[in-house]
């Protein structure tokens, strides 16, 4: 009984289980309990909450509550004192071990591999110091759609003052980039020095800057950077770019027809995502565009493939093909779509 006990009430005397607070309780004001009341809570008995009455050892009466107290306060002051002593402890060594490391370098910019930049005065400053200092090329990722003038304009003048020194500048934007006015502007205003390609959807927005030092953004609104000097995080962000780079489409070139008629690249690219499972919102975010166009493109998708709901609409895109990477576009036919019977119950 003693071990079904334990297994059942593991908690102390400072926390009674319902069982044990209520026979406790009535011995409390009845001065004693009988043993059999007490079998259903043996923590009463291992936590010498109840004894054995002298004089009648089918009974059991109630260590007073007073005395159960100064138990626990007891133990309470033990406990507190050995956390106190062990903090101590811990306290002196670590004094110890901090006074073996080397002091910080004089400057904050210089030799620190990750620094975190607040605010965004410092966020311009850091980035114009590393325009300074660029000498062969800049490497950058922009997400998002359709850049906004204003956001052009924020980084012209390094922009400029990079290609005046000859620097040598890639690109990498969503294809929803391209439809941008302000975007084409620039690329003018930059001419050769600069050169720029386009996917369905990049990383976060990323500037490397002669493959020596890279900034991320640190927070959703981006009002916290990252700078990274560290060679081996330098490194990865590159090759990433680099990879990316190798599978983007050049702005002068026109974005490879999806080969099935009615549906357009940008559509080809819902539908895969769709078929991942992810919800309108996330899609919009990760393709660069509105909430509300994203659906529209959703509906349009449904009309041409005929499915009267969402569910219908992910089996019709696997039906079709949509749901993977794109095949090339001769191995696909621009005949009109053909699909099982809407009506047939083997279509879905």
């Amino acid at each position: 009984m003693a071990e079904r006990g334990r297994g059942e009430h593991p908690h102390g005397a400072d926390r009674l289980c319902e069982a044990g607070d209520r026979v406790y309780s009535r011995a409390v004001r009845r001065g004693r309990v009988s043993r059999r009341d007490a079998d259903a809570v043996p923590c009463l008995l291992e936590l010498a909450l109840l004894h054995p009455d002298p004089d009648d050892m089918d009974w059991l009466v109630p260590t007073s509550p007073q005395e159960v107290m100064t138990r626990l306060l007891r133990g309470v002051y033990d406990e507190v004192s050995a956390s106190q002593r062990r903090m101590g402890s811990a306290v002196t060594a670590f004094e110890w071990y901090a006074g073996l490391r080397p002091q910080p370098p004089s400057s904050a910019g210089e030799g620190t591999a990750i620094r975190v930049l607040d605010g965004s005065s410092r966020i311009q400053a850091a980035l114009d110091e590393a325009t300074e200092a660029c000498t062969t090329e800049v490497l950058t990722v922009q997400p998002g759609g359709i850049r906004r003038e204003h956001e052009l304009t924020e980084g012209l003048h390094r922009a400029l003052a990079l290609r005046s020194r000859g620097v040598r500048m890639r690109d990498l934007y969503t294809h929803v980039a391209r439809h941008g006015q302000g975007l084409l502007n620039y690329l003018d205003l930059m001419g050769d020095s600069v050169e720029t390609r386009t996917l369905d959807e990049v990383t976060d927005r990323l500037i490397l800057f002669d493959r020596t030092v890279a900034f991320i953004p640190a927070n959703a609104d981006r009002t916290l950077a990252l700078e990274l000097r560290h060679p081996a995080l330098v490194h990865y962000f590159v090759t990433v770019f680099e990879r990316l780079w190798r599978l983007a489409i050049p702005l002068a070139a026109p974005l490879p027809d999806t080969g099935i008629e009615g549906i357009s690249h940008r559509e080809q690219s819902i539908a895969a995502l769709l078929a991942e499972g992810h919800q309108d919102a996330v899609i919009a975010e990760r393709l660069g565009i509105s909430v509300r166009t994203c659906r529209a493109h959703i509906a349009r998708l449904s009309e041409t493939l005929g499915a009267a709901s969402r569910t219908q609409l992910g089996v019709r895109i696997a039906q079709v093909g949509l749901d993977g990477p794109p095949r090339p576009a001769e191995g696909r036919s621009s005949a009109p779509l053909s699909l099982p019977d809407q009506g047939s119950p083997t279509a879905l």
